[in-house]
Parts: C-alpha cells; structure tokens; sequence
C-alpha cells in the first residue's frame, strides 16, 4: 500500500501537471475528506486503505479534468456551516459571505432580532442558512424555481437544522411575489453574468447551472425585476439588499434609486471589489401609467 505522503505527492502532481492554480489545496480537500481527518500529512508514512487510495485516484482523475471540487466532495462551508451541493445547484461561494455579513449588520444597527427575511433565487439555501443559525428569532424564507436547486436547499436546511419556510416559486412572477409580505428585509443572489461573459466561462463553472449564471445579455434583469416587483413586499423602511458582479455596482445602484430605494450602502468583498449593496424602500409609490411614465408620490402609510 501507498504511504500518504507518496499519494498527496503523486495526486498534486497530476493536478499541477493538468493547470489547477489551486493544485495543493485541493489535494489537500480531497485527503481530508477521504480519510476524514483534517490534518492527513500529520502522520506522512501511513499507508493509505486500498479502498480509500482508489476512490482519491478517481476525485483527483475527475479534478484534473476541470470538474469542480465541490461538486466532487459533495459539500462545501459556507459562513461555517456545511452546505451539500452538486450538479444542479450554484456553488456557494466566499464572496457571498460578505452579503451575509451585511445583513447581520444592518439588524444590528437597527436593533433587530426577529426580522422578516426572504432570499430570493435561493440555491443551496446558503445565505437563507446562515441568516437564521446567525438570527435564530428570525423568520427567514427561502425561495426557489429549480427542481433540482430545490432538493439541495431542504436537504441543507435539514443538515443544519434551520427553521426556514421553503417557496417553490420563480421570482420573476407576481404569484410568487404575493405570498409575502411585511417584510423587512429582501436578500438576493441573483444570477448576473452578461451573454459575453457566459461565452467565456472557465471550464469548471460550464459545470454549474446556467439558469443560475446567466442574468441577460446585460447581466442586470433579474436587478431590474426584482426591484420593481418585490418592493411591495417590503415593509416602509426595509431593505434590499443584492449582490452582484464586479464592476455592477453603479447600474445596479442607478436601478434602485429608479423604484425608490434610498441610503444605498455598498460594500466591498474579501478581495476588494465592490460585491454587495442595501437600500432602504422609501415611503414613495409608484404609479405607473399605460405609456410606461411613472410618477412618484410621497406615501406616507406605514
């Protein structure tokens, strides 16, 4: 049998020889699951199982050919919890967090612990997730068109024992929209990718679902509808918050100040972009008229 220290070399290897930048992280994932220990280079001379040096040949085989590693490891963390993910759903990604983060800060500095939260185009349920195990009074509702993003949101929800109502509806409907309501805060990872961008993808994310990437030749509908549709669902004084591509951030700020959002906070991810933005529903109502004019009138009902 191989030691562990002769597999890792030899798996690495492989991965660095096919261009994974990443090549000794995700080795190190594959050993870490595999053998389920965290730190599988502590003992270097342990021979690994047959069973298990075949199913680690297999992943890393799979990983050299561009296949996502989360997808191949069957979960991922995010913001601390475990997410379950595979072929069907997005991966969660590090940048999300920093949404998450925003939102905790603005119940904190609005003092509140059992907000009404919706995420909107859910996925795995990982921002829906976070926000309650982080708010645990909260009343959190995911909702969700994809069948098969559906079965990976409640299986997390499960995983996590998380108190969150499940909507299978498509955002983009008023059906769905009409369901909720009085809430003070709408969160929302929207797909935002242009059609140039969707032409030019990394290999690995072909992987991903396209109806959860591609967000119009522009990259801003679902901004554009969501705003305008679920501000009616938001309580005078609530917030939405979004996050969205590099370099989104202006067209995106310029589409809600247009349905009357105001206060518009953006906010920076790890790496230094600009990822997310919250808005505060103003006490404006919109009037829309039959040639698409719109007048705002001051609305001043709770």
């Amino acid at each position: 049998m191989v030691s562990r220290k002769e597999l890792f070399d030899e798996c690495m290897g492989i991965l660095s020889s096919a261009g994974i930048d990443t090549a000794r992280f995700d080795t190190l994932c594959i050993f870490q699951d595999m053998l389920s220990d965290q730190n599988p280079l502590f003992l270097p001379q342990e021979a690994v199982p047959e069973d298990i040096e075949k199913h680690i040949r297999q992943l890393t085989e799979l990983r050299s050919q561009n296949r996502p590693l989360q997808y191949l490891l069957g979960q991922w963390e995010f913001f601390g919890y475990p997410i379950k993910v595979g072929e069907g759903v997005l991966i969660p990604r590090p940048d999300t967090e920093t949404l998450v983060e925003q939102v905790l800060d603005i119940c904190r500095e609005n003092g509140l612990r059992a907000p009404k939260i919706a995420d909107l185009c859910s996925g795995s349920g990982c921002i829906a997730i976070a926000l309650k195990k982080q708010l645990p009074e909260a009343e959190v509702t995911a909702v969700e068109v994809s069948e098969k993003a559906l079965s990976y949101l409640r299986e997390n929800v499960r995983l996590n024992k998380a108190d969150i109502n499940i909507i299978a509806g498509d955002v983009l409907k008023k059906e769905t929209q009409q369901q909720l309501s009085g809430l003070d805060i709408i969160v929302s990872n929207p797909p935002y990718l242009t059609a140039d961008e969707m032409r030019s993808l990394q290999t690995e994310v072909t992987y991903e679902p396209a109806v959860a990437l591609f967000g119009g030749d522009d990259g801003l509908g679902f901004y554009r509808a969501i705003t305008e549709l679920w501000r009616d669902s938001l309580k005078k004084g609530g917030y939405l918050a979004f996050e969205f591509g590099d370099g989104q951030h202006e067209a995106v700020s310029q589409i809600l100040k247009k349905y009357s959002f105001g206060s518009i906070a953006l906010r920076r991810d790890g790496g230094g972009i600009i990822r997310t933005a919250a808005a505060i529903k103003t006490g404006d109502t919109i009037i829309r008229y039959s040639d698409n004019s719109e007048l705002h009138r001051n609305n001043t009902e709770e």
